[in-house]
């Protein structure tokens, strides 16, 4: 193998390691959005609001309202009864 061979196969397992570690990034993210999703669409819709000079705290209710769940239903969750209906 000579020199040129052995430097395109680094930059080709250089490349590969950087697809595994978006594809890890962008399962994270996808999992965070899942779980946290409609607590982060109701803050954005509030903070939308706030900055166009309308009332966003409808929104902020409706943010804090599924953080509460979320947390409820974090709380309720275990190992035992995860994939059981509540």
């Amino acid at each position: 193998m000579n020199h040129f061979e052995s430097k395109k196969r680094q930059l080709g397992q250089g490349m590969t390691e950087y697809i595994i570690i978006v594809a890890l990034i962008a399962v994270a993210a996808i999992g965070v959005y899942s779980f946290f999703g409609e607590t982060i669409r109701a803050q954005m819709a509030g903070m939308t609001n706030e900055l166009a000079g309308k009332d966003g705290s409808a929104n902020i209710q409706k943010a804090g309202d599924a953080a509460g769940k979320a947390d409820a239903e974090n709380k309720a969750k275990n190992l035992g009864n995860y994939t059981s209906p509540k």
